[in-house]
């Protein structure tokens, strides 16, 4: 792992901030009614959901059929019946949902909807539109159902990674900034010249390298911190990062 420090004053104020992950508290309470855990659980699955829609829908399921299947496996997992299956060795909640949710299909396919069995209790708002246009998109190729949820997980990682850190400038005053290099940060081209772009903020081009330089660092430090969360141990990070980037 690299021994480059990319951390900030903020993160070094919260040194705790990759020793305690959202999966490790998870996985140190399943079994147990810990609000702690849940809340984990519910921040992740809010943010995940889609990920496991592409693989319900790439199983074969009509889009009603998958939202139903998607929200009432979501409605299980949140009761937490079977956290206690995950494996602390592997440690990644990836893996956890992936194989979650392959054995409720093959469960829970013949049986009535998932969702009526949850007693009409969504525990996740999903919009059908949304869904379906983000699914209406997916390329025309074979595609196993888990390369698209790996695929689409590598992309969630990346968007949640990007709403934080336009949230952290945001707050700093800079959205205008953010907003103007936010393409740059994932290697689009802005269509725009940088003397151009320069211009627009009002700086010279040379201060909009460096302010570009220090929002890609930030970026892959809010890159990290996401996926940390996902895992069992922060150590692994590096790791798991190299994994997602080959699924793209």
């Amino acid at each position: 792992m690299s021994t480059t420090d990319n951390t900030t004053p903020e993160d070094r104020r919260h040194p705790a901030r990759f020793n305690t992950t959202r999966w490790s508290v998870i996985q140190a309470a399943a079994g147990e009614d810990s609000a702690a855990a849940r809340d984990a659980l519910a921040t992740l699955c809010e943010s995940y959901w889609y990920p496991v829609y592409a693989f319900v829908r790439r199983s074969g399921c009509d889009p009603d059929e998958a939202r139903d299947l998607t929200q009432g496996f979501f409605a299980r997992l949140l009761e937490k019946r079977d956290i206690g299956s995950a494996d602390p060795v592997r440690g990644r909640f990836r893996g956890f949902l992936l194989g979650s949710v392959r054995h409720f299909l093959s469960n829970e396919r013949d049986r009535a909807r998932a969702l009526k069995r949850g007693g009409g209790q969504s525990p996740l708002s999903i919009d059908q539109t949304d869904a379906e246009g983000r699914y209406a998109i997916e390329p025309a190729d074979p595609a196993t159902p888990e390369t698209l949820f790996m695929r689409h997980w590598a992309l969630t990682v990346i968007d949640v990674s990007m709403q934080r850190l336009a949230e952290e400038y945001a707050g700093q005053g800079k959205q205008e900034i953010f907003e103007k290099l936010r393409p740059a940060l994932t290697g689009a081209d802005t269509g725009t010249p940088r003397r151009e772009m320069a211009a627009e903020l009002g700086m010279s081009e040379t201060a909009l390298n460096v302010v570009l330089h220090r929002m890609r660092r930030r970026f892959r430090h809010k890159l990290k911190e996401e996926v940390a969360q996902t895992l069992a141990d922060p150590g692994d990070t590096d790791d798991e990062l190299g994994h997602l980037m080959a699924a793209l």
